[in-house]
């Protein structure tokens, strides 16, 4: 028995549809299609009308396999997770920029995954991208090379780069993970604990780096017992920092180097009731840190800034700027709203 297999789909209308209609040639219609000038205002708006009439679209693949360039219009961006605000500024602000080139921006999450990475970089490659920005997590990033050599250019955001050199757009991480802790210090803290990320990832090693220098420009030694590292999830950071308020010597302050880190030590001040007695103040910002009580002070990044700066500098490689290679870096600034105000108890 023969399956009913319904209505057949009309054929999309082609090039060929359009030139007939506009009373042109099939490569004039290529050329308006494809912006490539050397066509008179009047054919090409005679052209537009023609395509618009027939509900013409373009065939992107083939145009691009027939792009003079050999571009395809299309960037790739990897990110270490789409879902989170920091990467979400991150795509906006290089959508913004990608589209008016008229370039589409293709995106992948990599999860702190070296091979997810990798995995990603090379299917987009594959798919021949103009370019590439990465928001890196392996701690070598020499697989891209040879395609870099081959004339992809490859920025680079949020962290610098391993084992290659190519253009990059970070944070001051360690400066501003230096004022965070010189701001406490400032309020009269000596006890000051730190939770952060695996100290493997070269931002949360910066923030460290940053908090040691602040404690040991004011002379306070780190204490290793009030020092947590590989703490990058919420519930992690408030285990961690109720571990903290736990032992025979707790301290009177904590900087927490991520987010959600930040988000899971709020949480468990509020549980202890100690939200106003224990000073704390985040790195980077994130949703509703402004209305709690109080409000949770934080050093602040410019992701808008960084994704707009890094696709400028991918789009001025593919117009052939040849520059050497630099890191750009951008601003932290301490934004007070209270919870990093607190004073030591009894004073």
């Amino acid at each position: 028995m023969s399956r009913d297999a319904g209505p057949s789909r009309p054929p999309r209308p082609t090039m060929r549809d359009v030139a007939a209609l506009a009373h042109v040639g099939v490569k004039t219609v290529s050329r308006v299609i494809n912006n490539e000038g050397n066509v008179s205002p009047s054919t090409q708006a005679r052209v537009r009308s023609a395509a618009e009439k027939l509900g013409f679209r373009p065939n992107l693949v083939a145009s691009n396999l027939r792009r003079a360039d050999g571009r395809t219009a299309t960037i790739g961006l990897l990110l270490e997770d789409v879902a989170i605000p920091f990467s979400a500024a991150l795509l906006r602000a290089v959508e913004d920029v990608a589209q008016r080139r008229g370039v589409q921006v293709l995106i992948a999450s990599v999860d702190e995954d070296a091979a997810r990475e990798r995995d990603f970089a090379r299917t987009l490659i594959d798919r021949q991208v103009d370019g590439l920005l990465i928001a890196p997590t392996g701690r070598d990033q020499s697989y891209l090379i040879a395609e870099q050599r081959a004339g992809t250019p490859i920025v680079f955001l949020d962290r610098v780069p391993r084992l290659i050199d190519a253009d990059a757009v970070v944070s001051t991480n360690r400066e501003g993970a230096a004022d965070a802790t010189e701001h406490l210090v400032a309020i009269g803290h000596r006890r000051i604990a730190y939770l952060g990320d695996d100290i493997g990832i070269v931002t949360a090693q910066q923030r460290h780096d940053g908090y040691v220098s602040a404690l040991a420009g004011a002379g306070i030694p780190v204490d290793p017992a009030i020092v947590h590292h590989g703490v990058a999830t919420i519930d992690a950071s408030c285990r961690a920092t109720l571990d903290l308020m736990a032992c025979d010597s707790p301290p009177t302050a904590i900087f927490a180097s991520q987010n959600l880190v930040t988000v899971g030590a709020t949480k468990a001040l509020h549980r202890l009731g100690l939200q106003h007695t224990i000073a704390l103040v985040g790195f980077d910002d994130f949703a509703l840190a402004d209305v709690l009580t109080p409000g949770i002070t934080l050093v602040a990044q410019d992701p808008t800034e960084m994704g707009r700066l890094g696709a400028t500098l991918l789009f001025d490689r593919l117009d052939g700027h040849d520059r050497p290679p630099q890191t750009h870096l951008i601003p932290t600034r301490l934004v007070v709203r209270g919870s990093g105000e607190i004073p030591p108890s009894g004073r």
